[in-house]
């Protein structure tokens, strides 16, 4: 699908929540209007991995989310000295922050 080539991007610019929010507003849209299904049908019905019916849909959100705590991930744990003394941090704007707990 077309997801992994809006999630570089993504991931590579310092891009915040809700306008990869807004992003999947309208993709959702669109996709609504291709699949011929009403606009009342919910999101959970969408992207649910448990319904009997389910599509091969993924919310970019959570793509983006994980790819963001990805990135963290590997920037932390490199074995690169300059990257380890440059301690990066990822923007991701108010709603969301990556960080490890």
């Amino acid at each position: 699908m077309l997801i992994p080539k809006h999630l570089w991007p993504l991931l590579v610019y310092e891009i915040c929540s809700s306008t990869v929010e807004a992003i999947e507003a309208k993709i959702n849209k669109f996709t609504r209007r291709w699949l011929g299904v009403p606009s009342g049908l919910s999101d959970m019905a969408m992207y649910c991995r448990k319904a009997k019916m389910r599509l091969p849909l993924k919310s970019i959100l959570e793509e983006y989310e994980w790819g963001k705590a990805r990135l963290l991930s590997m920037l932390e744990d490199s074995e690169d000295p300059v990257v380890k003394t440059v301690q990066p941090t990822l923007k991701t704007g108010r709603k969301w922050k990556v960080s490890k707990p």
